[in-house]
């Protein structure tokens, strides 16, 4: 049996990522334990073990983006176009299939339908009161979600709400609070309850179309919960409670007392980029993207989904991909008239005087050169000896 020690200094020789070289440690030290193996054979594992790394490495030349724009091209073809609800979450939609696709290659600042899955702290997490209380902390409410009908008061100029009972019991909140929250905040305006009716008056007596912005105002005040998140769902997954919310805040979602901010995540990738940096953005893109296929029971090698992430990553900033990110950012004029709008970008590029290398694919079909893929990419030249001439 081959002492552990040793076994770490011969893969530590090999040429192969660390990653790899701590995978391949676990399992020589696993089946040293079981088989009593050599010194010979733990050598034997390993040469292998880098052959088949080698053997798995991307050629030279392999044109790569067009590999990777085929794989996910192709099975993308097969998705369907509408929007599914989410996950056995009848409340809650999400966009899934191949807009979702588009909305993450697009980089959207804003996803049709964000979502937030909050995971609960050791505390929270098993406790359905106690995940209530969190998800009560989180949930936007506003007198809409309370309201059971607003009516306007032209008689007597004022703006009515009927509070349904169960809904405010429900979101933590009273009467006192409410009358305490729109008195704070709306200047111009002066409100009392009767009950559970809450009375709107201007201040000042004026137009109809006032009192009916006066309205409209109330209705949206948000009177608790994080902005940009409406309702919230609660569901039970193996032994803890998750919530889910329509409507994302990552920013302030990671302060709500009760909560794991290790696990929380959210689909909107701008809001990853901006609390946790680009990297985690990148990993966001990739994860989004195979979990979109993966729901439509289509598998991509996650390298070509890797290899997009990468490039719409590269600058520490999302670009998408198209005229407005990297397509457009080509240094090649034709590939970039190639694309979209083809004489706006020859005129640009005459107006500035630009030289085209001439260094990638599409630039070479359109002149009709060998494209530097491949064999294209060698350049190679041969000096052939002077025929002697015929006399």
């Amino acid at each position: 049996m081959v002492a552990a020690k040793t076994i770490k200094g011969m893969i530590d020789k090999s040429e192969l990522p660390e990653t790899i070289k701590d995978e391949l440690y676990h399992k020589i030290m696993e089946y040293n334990k079981k088989y009593k193996l050599k010194k010979a054979e733990v050598q034997a594992i390993i040469d292998e073990a880098v052959k088949e790394y080698e053997n798995a490495l991307i050629e030279p030349g392999e044109s790569i983006g067009t590999v990777a724009a085929q794989s996910i091209g192709e099975p993308s073809t097969q998705m369907t176009l509408n929007t599914f609800h989410y996950a056995g979450v009848a409340e809650i939609n999400v966009t899934l299939g191949l807009p979702r696709i588009i909305e993450i290659v697009d980089a959207r600042k804003n996803p049709s339908t964000p979502i937030m899955t909050v995971y609960l702290d050791e505390e929270h997490r098993y406790d359905q009161e106690k995940a209530l209380e969190v998800a009560r902390r989180i949930e936007g409410t506003t007198i809409e979600n309370l309201a059971r009908e607003t009516t306007i008061d032209i008689l007597n100029f004022e703006f009515v709400v009927d509070i349904d009972p169960e809904r405010l019991e429900k979101s933590g909140l009273d009467m006192e609070r409410i009358l305490r929250k729109l008195n704070g905040s709306f200047k111009s305006a002066e409100f009392e309850a009767d009950g559970y009716t809450l009375i709107a008056r201007p201040k000042k007596a004026g137009k109809l179309s006032d009192l009916r912005k006066l309205a409209e105002k109330v209705k949206k005040h948000r009177l608790k919960g994080l902005s940009g998140v409406g309702k919230t769902i609660i569901r039970k997954e193996g032994d803890e409670y998750v919530i889910y919310t329509e409507g994302s805040n990552f920013k302030q979602v990671l302060k709500v007392p009760g909560i794991d901010p290790t696990r929380t995540r959210t689909n909107n990738i701008w809001e990853i980029a901006e609390v946790l940096g680009i990297e985690a953005a990148r990993n966001a893109i990739i994860e989004e993207i195979v979990n979109t296929m993966r729901e439509q029971g289509l598998e991509v090698d996650v390298r070509h989904i890797m290899l997009v992430a990468d490039m719409m990553t590269l600058d520490g900033v999302i670009r998408p991909i198209g005229r407005h990110g990297i397509v457009g950012e080509k240094s090649s004029v034709l590939a970039r008239a190639a694309f979209e709008i083809t004489t706006q970008h020859l005129f640009e590029a005459a107006e500035r005087g630009e030289i085209d290398p001439l260094n990638g694919v599409v630039e070479n079909v359109l002149i009709g050169q060998p494209v530097p893929v491949g064999t294209g990419m060698v350049q190679l030249k041969m000096s052939l000896p002077l025929r002697p001439k015929r006399e």
